[in-house]
């Protein structure tokens, strides 16, 4: 236990300031805050802001440098209509691939997690019974969205599936749901004169759509 003189003696020389009258007191404080302001002043006057970056680094011939991925530029030559008609229909070849374009990158996100759990299951017949609980949920989350979608959009969105996923609308139904329901979603895509079957043909037919996915994707447009 410690003597009581040696805690008194401690108490004293921590607080001296119990020993001070309150004039001497406040002169300190009022000292302290004056010093205190001062410094932070002369702090913000003198200090630049640090600004901090988290960057990748790899490692060139000894050195570690950082490494930083920028996406590519796309340079077209500017667009050139002969008429108003065709700048509308450029206009509006935007505007679809803006609105179509998130549903194909969701279709084919769906695909991967869709696949990649299969494989965890144990046989074909939790495969089929998962199959089915997906295509179910397809059905109720994406009916209501397809209905919101001209017939040139839904036409668009079959392509840039097949754009994506590197594979045609009837294919994939297929591969996952057989070909018989492959062949029912092909026939009823037909009476609205679509086709699952169309491919994505961006050197071809559908240049001007891969310009404009391209620029959309990188943000250009």
């Amino acid at each position: 236990m410690a003597n009581p003189a040696e805690k008194f003696g401690r108490i004293a020389y921590i607080c001296p300031i119990m020993y001070l009258s309150r004039k001497t007191i406040l002169s300190l404080v009022f000292f302290f805050l004056a010093t205190t302001c001062l410094a932070q002043h002369t702090e913000e006057e003198t200090t630049e802001p640090a600004t901090a970056y988290r960057v990748r680094t790899m490692v060139y011939k000894g050195d570690t440098i950082p490494y930083i991925a920028l996406p590519a530029v796309y340079i077209y030559r500017p667009m050139q209509f002969k008429n108003k008609r065709q700048e509308k229909r450029y206009s509006k070849l935007v505007r679809d691939v803006k609105k179509v374009l998130p549903l194909a990158n969701e279709v084919q996100h769906a695909i991967i997690e869709t696949y990649e759990y299969l494989m965890t299951l144990p046989d074909d017949k939790a495969r089929q019974r998962h199959m089915k609980a997906v295509e179910k949920s397809i059905k109720e989350q994406y009916t209501p969205r397809m209905k919101k979608l001209t017939f040139a959009q839904g036409k668009l969105l079959i392509k840039l599936v097949d754009r994506q996923t590197q594979s045609t609308g009837y294919e994939l139904v297929k591969a996952f749901l057989g070909p018989f329901r492959a062949g029912f979603y092909q026939a009823f895509a037909a009476l609205f004169g679509a086709s699952l079957k169309k491919e994505y043909d961006p050197e071809g037919e559908d240049a001007l759509t891969e310009r404009i996915v391209r620029m959309v994707e990188n943000g250009q447009l």
